[in-house]
């Protein structure tokens, strides 16, 4: 891999943390959703409703965390691999990190829908719990379309096509890479209705996905950030005039 810049290594330092956040993200985010306030089996729009009302604070600390705050490091992590990847797969980089950039918008646009409606639709719930319901009915929709309840279409083509670049430039390691064009493929799947549990496991993976692309991006961005300063002043001259 071509030699970075003091700049790159700190963008590829910054890629592991973001990729660290968004392993854990997924960690706390599961057990709450699915164990915890168990929202994805409640079906009745009234009970649906009760639940918001009775959760509220951490339901919207959640979205906080696990969409808006996720989306916008995953950009982070979409731009940190773009450049790590972009000399050995120019075309293949640039469709992964529109993939990975329209993804991350959509989880930040979800989360903030999510957020507002439940915002209004519990200060609705106190004088007219019926109207509440409708109000919910209308918003739930757009948050979770935009969220990926039909599938992981732009989460598992973002995936596929970094892990598929990275097999292409050596960048990452082939393991890592096979593992994201599983994950990639079952993320993209996911939409077609009777394969949609696929979406189960793209999420339960990504996570060894992120931990892993984390612990890889971190110790390249140490090892290379001591062979920067180590560098003869020259050398070093010469990369910020020709960044990688």
């Amino acid at each position: 891999m071509k030699a970075l810049d003091e700049r790159h290594v700190r963008q590829q330092k910054v890629g592991g943390f973001a990729a660290l956040y968004l392993a854990a993200a997924y960690l706390v985010a599961m057990p709450y959703f699915l164990a915890f306030v168990k929202y994805p089996s409640v079906v009745d729009p009234a009970e649906k409703v009760a639940l918001l009302v009775g959760n509220h604070d951490s339901m919207r600390a959640m979205y906080l965390v696990t969409y808006i705050v996720f989306g916008l490091v995953l950009a982070v992590l979409a731009l940190a691999l773009y450049a790590r990847l972009k000399d050995g797969a120019p075309v293949l980089a640039q469709a992964a990190t529109a993939a990975g950039l329209i993804w991350a918008f959509v989880l930040v646009a979800s989360g903030m829908v999510f957020n507002a409606g439940m915002g209004a639709v519990v200060g609705l719930h106190a004088t007219d719990p019926t109207q509440a319901v409708s109000v919910w009915q209308a918003i739930e929709p757009v948050a979770q379309g935009l969220g990926g309840s039909g599938g992981e279409l732009l989460g598992g083509l973002w995936v596929l096509l970094v892990s598929v670049a990275a097999l292409r430039t050596g960048a990452l390691p082939k393991t890592l890479n096979w593992l994201g064009v599983a994950i990639g493929a079952a993320g993209v799947l996911s939409v077609v209705p009777a394969l949609k549990d696929l979406a189960y496991g793209f999420g339960l993976l990504q996570i060894v996905w992120f931990a892993w692309l984390g612990i890889v991006m971190l110790p390249w961005a140490a090892r290379a950030s001591r062979a920067w300063r180590h560098a003869p002043s020259a050398d070093r001259a010469g990369r910020r005039a020709d960044p990688a």
